[in-house]
């Protein structure tokens, strides 16, 4: 599984970089997601961070 951020939709909250730190990262004021698959331990903070988006910038493939 892999996480991907929409940089236009963000808006740089930073709940995704606290629930998940391991997935996502703040890049200047947007956040974005680490190019590597979800390793499994992640999976359910990965996707937690994705239902919680307020903005819903966040896509899950896999």
């Amino acid at each position: 599984m892999r996480a991907k951020v929409d940089a236009d939709s963000c808006t740089g909250c930073e709940l995704c970089t606290q629930t998940c730190p391991e997935i996502y990262d703040m890049k200047g004021d947007v956040a974005v997601a680490k190019d590597i698959d979800v390793p499994s331990n992640l999976e359910d903070a990965c996707r937690q961070a994705a239902e919680e988006c307020p903005v819903e910038a966040i896509s899950i493939d896999g």
